[in-house]
Parts: structure tokens; sequence; C-alpha cells
């Protein structure tokens, strides 16, 4: 079947805080400007939000600048941060220490990012952007001259009220003068132009954590409405970077996660097994008993700072977001980043749309980039996550030296200088990890924890994991690593099976219980897993992670 042409000045790949607020900023320009952009955007997940997750602790200066009226305007579901705790963690003990400068949260704000994502669509719907959901952007479209023109979607999207949208069941071409790559952490349309237009020739590679969170309501006793706290230490080593985060919400609700790097080496770790375990220490235990699990999902995140993105522009287009990588690691905050970078490329779509026919390269972007408060504070900051190579005291020492003494202004730049997928030591050389088995109360198995997630992909439909080379997961991944994939996945899609006793073994794929976090893609030591986008609305189905 021919697919359906619909044209705009701007698409935006992902109704995230990025895309929405790159949206919602060029339409806001356009009416000070006195002059009409189109502007389209297209959400992966079932509605906006629906693949949304993060902590979230929100620091509020980029939703100012967009809204200086944003507290009138009412958005839902926000609990002042009000005390912050930092804990270093032994097997039994919570030792506190001095919380570090740039995790402190007075006026900042815990909310769920995917109601925020709700209501920045509804802000965007209000000024006239279009809004898909349940479009999957599945390839990119290029013109006669090789430059982007905008992007093919899968099968048929539902709009965010749930009716079908004016597609085919072919998908749709979304031509447009600029195409805005949203997609968060390592989105797979962005993946694809990085590789087209070698926009990592001149940066470190991107590293990675993956963050796997739960919503818990807890007894009203217990309840700290605005508390934040974090840990470092047990239970990973002291070679492995990560740590977890407790944010008390509103409505008796707490969200709790726990985040791991993706450059560590024991490929038997689980990030799911060390979230479940964490929670039954002592200081985290009482917090939770008596309480219910509501919700479970896992998202990966980038960490490389600013030696880490990429070149940010390309023949009509440009990249925005933790897309890009604009996550202020040591703060643990990048919605307030993703939402500048956003409007700082929306102010420079604006003037090159006008400037022309608004095609070509929009190269006041970086620049501008340059010239916001967003490059100051991620050049403060570079150094902190590339120092961690170096095990946790090490970096922690030098993470103070760095913030309290150099105050960001070190006259060197510490290298990221492996791909994470290239760190893991072959199983032989590595120590087996004996979780403990899930008690049910706090701690709890995959398949539980998959359900709540509310994860659905049709049954029929192609498999959006693919293997480049199918020999490869028992010839390397299992023979050299013990097959990997089946402990860093957060969702049990990659399994070992052998038919019989003393069957051969084989990889099985179980894509239906995937939640679209990006950790096989990018933790897979071959490279060998390619994750595409399955049919639009499919995968998990978030209310407010």
């Amino acid at each position: 079947m021919e697919r359906e042409v619909m044209e705009y000045d701007v698409v935006v790949v992902g109704a995230g805080p990025a895309g929405l607020s790159a949206a919602i900023r060029l339409k806001q320009q356009a009416l000070l400007k006195d002059r009409d952009v189109t502007v389209c955007v297209i959400e992966k997940g079932s509605e906006v939000g629906s693949h949304l997750l993060s902590g979230a602790v929100i620091e509020p200066r980029a939703l100012s600048e967009l809204f200086p009226d944003w507290r009138d305007r009412q958005p839902p579901d926000m609990a002042a941060a009000t005390r912050d705790h930092f804990h270093f963690l032994t097997q039994t003990l919570a030792i506190p220490m001095p919380t570090p400068p740039q995790m402190h949260n007075r006026g900042n704000y815990i909310m769920s990012v995917g109601t925020l994502g709700r209501w920045l669509a509804e802000q965007a719907e209000a000024l006239g952007v279009e809004i898909y959901a349940g479009f999957a952007g599945a390839e990119v479209l290029y013109d006669d001259c090789a430059a982007v023109c905008g992007v093919a979607t899968g099968d048929m999207g539902i709009g965010r009220d749930g009716t079908p949208t004016p597609a085919h069941t072919a998908g749709v071409e979304l031509r447009a003068k600029q195409t805005v790559f949203a997609e968060g952490c390592h989105g797979s349309l962005t993946k694809m132009v990085i590789e087209r237009f070698a926009l990592r020739a001149e940066a470190d590679p991107q590293t990675y954590g993956l963050g796997v969170k739960e919503i818990w309501d807890i007894d009203q006793a217990k309840h700290r409405p605005g508390e934040v706290m974090h840990t470092i230490g047990w239970p990973l080593d002291s070679k492995t970077y990560g740590g977890s985060f407790l944010y008390h919400m509103v409505d008796n609700q707490v969200a709790v996660g726990f985040v791991v790097g993706l450059d560590y080496e024991n490929p038997y770790l689980s990030p799911f097994q060390e979230f479940q375990r964490f929670k039954t220490h002592p200081k985290i235990r009482p917090l939770f008993e008596g309480g219910r699990r509501v919700a479970y999902g896992a998202r990966t995140l980038t960490e490389g700072g600013l030696q880490s993105l990429p070149k940010l522009t390309m023949p009509g287009g440009l990249i925005v977001g933790d897309a890009a990588g604009f996550l202020n690691v040591p703060k643990i905050k990048g919605t307030h980043t993703a939402m500048k970078s956003g409007m700082v490329a929306a102010d420079a779509l604006i003037d090159h749309l006008f400037d022309g026919d608004g095609r070509g390269e929009v190269v006041g972007y970086p620049s501008a980039l340059r010239q916001s408060w967003l490059w100051p504070e991620l050049h403060a900051v570079r150094n902190i996550r590339p120092a961690f190579r170096f095990s946790l005291f090490p970096a922690l020492a030098y993470a103070g030296f760095d913030s309290y003494v150099l105050r960001g202004r070190a006259p060197w730049t510490l290298r990221h200088h492996k791909a994470d997928h290239q760190t893991l030591k072959p199983a032989v050389q590595a120590r087996p990890i004996d979780y403990p088995k899930p008690d049910g109360v706090v701690s709890f198995d995959l398949l539980s924890s998959i359900y709540l997630s509310g994860t659905n992909h049709e049954e029929n439909q192609p498999c959006h994991l693919m293997l480049r080379n199918r020999d490869v997961p028992i010839a390397v991944n299992l023979a050299v690593y013990n097959a990997p994939e089946q402990y860093y996945c957060p969702a049990g899609v990659y399994e070992i099976v052998r038919e019989g006793e003393h069957g051969n073994p084989r990889l099985q794929i179980n894509a239906t219980n995937c939640v679209h976090c990006k950790t096989c893609d990018i933790k897979d030591p071959t490279q060998n897993i390619n994750w595409v986008v399955p049919e639009g609305g499919g995968g998990p189905n978030y209310t407010n992670m």
C-alpha cells in the first residue's frame, strides 16, 4: 500500500520534555513574529508519557523560561523538595555523608516525568502543535541531496484521545524542512543519523547507565512529602558505578530506583537483582514493609557528558535532549537540560526557517547552546563521571576536590576511552553473583515486575530485536561471557534454553516483554543486537513513572 504523505515545517520525533519544549517554543516564537509554523510531534508510545521514565526531581529553571506563569497553569502532582539525605551503604550500615553541592534540591520539585510530559503536550496542543501518539518513527527520509527531509512511521498510530489518526497501515511519510530528533537515550533513528553523518567522529564514546524504578504506596506514618535520599556503595562493589534514589512524592507514594553504570565489568551482574537486593538493606527495608508496589519500569540514560556529545546538526535535522546526552550526571537531573536544549534549538530553527527555504543545516543551534546556561553547567561537572573509572573512593575524593576546590574549573578534561560494550570481562575472569531469592515483601521476581510495567506488544508483529548474526549469541556471548544478556536485561527478554536435558543451547528472545530500555543495544559485547522500533503503541504503559 502506498504511504500517505503529510508535510510540515518541522517534525519532532519523540514527545518527551525536550521534543515538546522545542515544539512549544517554535509556536511561541512564531506568534511573536506573527508568522505561521506547522509543527508535528510523533510519539511511539500508546499515549504521551507512556514511555517516559525518570527519577525525577525536576529543577524548574527551563520550565520557568518556557512558561513564566507555569505555576498558575497548575501542572499536577508536584511535591516541593524539602530535605536531602546522602548515605554510604555497607551491607548493614548507612553512613551519613555531606550532600554534594550539585545534589542540593531546595527549590526543586518531585514529580513524574510522564505527568510532566502529558501536561506539556496539553500546552503544545493549545498552541496548535499536532501530536500523534502510537506513531513509531521507523525510517529517516532523505532528499536527492542526501539531507534529512522527514521520517516515515510504521503501522497505524493512535491519537491522544484514543482514536485512530489519519494513517494507513502502510505508515505515513512525515516530510519536513527540519526534523528534530528527541527520542531520548539511544534513540533508534538518532542512532541511524549519527552513523550516516559520522556525528561521533570527534566525540568520546558515549557511556550509559541503566535505571530500574518502582513506585510504592507506603504507610502514611512513614511518608515525608518532599524528602529526597540518595545512596552509594552496597550492594555494588567499588569498581561499579551506581547508586539509589528515594523520592517521597504526593499521596503517600515513594519513587525508588537504582542506577548501574553500563561500563561494569562482571558479566554476571544483574541491575534488576542489585535493585531488589538494595531494598533489603536495614536502612531501606522498613520504609516499604507494609506498603504496596504499584509500578515498575526501566530505562537507560546517557552519562558521558560534554566530551561524549555528538555533532548536534546535520543537513535537514538536529538532535536535542537525552538523545544527544545533556544529562547532568552529578546533579542526577536531565529534564531541565533536555528542555533547555529543545528551546535553544527552537530559537535557532525559527531564524533558520524564515531565512531562505528553511532547509539545510541549522548551524546556529550549537553556538547558541554554548551561549546558554546549559553549557557552563555541564562543563563544570564534566570530569566527575569519568573519574569513577578509578573506582569509588578515589572518585569520591576527586569529586570533592573538583567541586569544592576547583569549582569545576579544572584545566583538564578526563576522557571516556571505551564504549560500554567493550568493558565486560570473560566469564572465567569474573565472580558469579549469588543473588538472594525474592521475599515477596520488599523484593520481587522479574515476571511480576514486568506485569506492573504494563508492557504489551502484539504477538504476531515482527520481532523488533534484530540479530545481525544468529550464531553469535551461542558461539561468542555464551561461550565467552556466559550470555550476559540474560542478566543485564531488566525485562527477561533474553533466555538461554535447551531442547531436552542435553540439547544444544539457543537464545530465545521474548520480545513481548521488552520495556524499550535499550540496554541490549548498548551493552551487547559484540554489538550483535540491533533494537528497532516495534509497531506504534507497543511497549510499556507507564502512568506516573
